[in-house]
């Protein structure tokens, strides 16, 4: 009866809008569900610094790199967000960075498609982060409470990433020929993955049901994907671009754009581990983890002679 009588008064603070904080009772499944999704989320803002790191020293001009620098200082600055955020649920930092890198736990299947030129930082920055917003701002609603105050700073940061893709992506799309064909190349192949960072359609998603009823989530991941399309679609537009779909269209009894199928073979072949950059991606974050060891030890150090100096005093 008593364990009843909690569940009762978890989903009346779901069902009215009261937000779960980490000293509050939950249910264990409520727990494990945010932990696994806040430190995927963790981990792909910390992989995601890898790709846009190769094109820090061959960016175009001083004021490029120093833009692209201060971008992936702010994605560092969001998997500590969210890393302090699933600590509150009773996992500890150590932990998840072993199951990141062990392979158990999964980040975004997107940051696994290599970066072959400068047009990709904008891609990145228009069409990644851009599908990272509509799904971050959601969240900034979810029902646990540390996760939602995370991810009002968060969005707001994002923000300015993707406006800096789509900045990157205009000058390139009013340049010279080349310029332009490296532009529309850069979006043809991050199109597709995009789609698929929002996950498997909402019959093959196994989380939805239950995230939706507690708010983790707020839209499904097609609500989502769809959203996302409608946006890009007339955003393209300004850059003179187009979208590698030849089935997107106008749909007018829907007030939307229908889009092609998007290949779901190779979204689960990158998930299970078979992307093209999957193990340099692992294995970059096993060796920075590996070669820091010396810092997090003389941090630690610090802090306990400042303890005890402070003990003393």
């Amino acid at each position: 009866m008593e364990l009843k009588k909690l569940e009762e008064i978890f989903q009346y603070k779901i069902d009215n809008e009261i937000k779960i904080e980490p000293k509050d009772w939950m249910p264990e499944a409520y727990r494990k569900t945010n932990i696994r999704q806040i430190s995927q989320h963790a981990h792909s803002e910390v992989v995601g610094m890898l790709p846009e790191g190769n094109w820090i020293t061959r960016a175009p001009s001083l004021k490029r790199k120093a833009i692209l620098l201060a971008k992936i200082q702010d994605e560092a600055g969001h998997g500590l967000y969210l890393y302090s955020a699933a600590e509150t649920l009773g996992i500890s930092r150590d932990e998840m960075i072993d199951q990141l890198h062990s392979g158990k736990a999964k980040y975004s299947s997107i940051f696994n498609y290599p970066t072959l030129t400068w047009a990709d930082m904008g891609a990145i920055g228009w069409l990644v982060d851009g599908a990272a917003i509509v799904n971050q701002v959601m969240l900034t609603r979810t029902s646990y409470a540390p996760y939602s105050r995370g991810m009002v700073r968060i969005c707001k940061e994002e923000s300015f990433h993707q406006r800096q893709g789509f900045d990157i992506l205009y000058v390139l799309s009013k340049g010279t020929k080349e310029q332009q064909a490296m532009c529309q190349d850069a979006i043809n192949r991050w199109w597709w993955p995009s789609l698929m960072m929002f996950g498997p359609t909402d019959s093959e998603s196994a989380n939805t049901e239950q995230s939706m009823k507690w708010k983790i989530k707020r839209k499904t991941n097609d609500e989502l994907r769809q959203q996302f399309v409608d946006m890009i679609a007339e955003q393209v537009k300004v850059l003179g671009m187009t979208l590698p779909d030849p089935d997107l269209k106008w749909n007018e009894k829907t007030s939307s754009y229908d889009f092609g199928a998007i290949n779901w073979d190779e979204f689960w072949n990158v998930v299970k581990g078979n992307g093209p950059c999957n193990k340099q991606r692992l294995n970059a974050r096993r060796k920075a983890h590996e070669n820091g060891a010396w810092v997090r030890e003389a941090a630690l150090a610090h802090a306990r002679k400042q303890k005890e100096k402070n003990k003393a005093a």
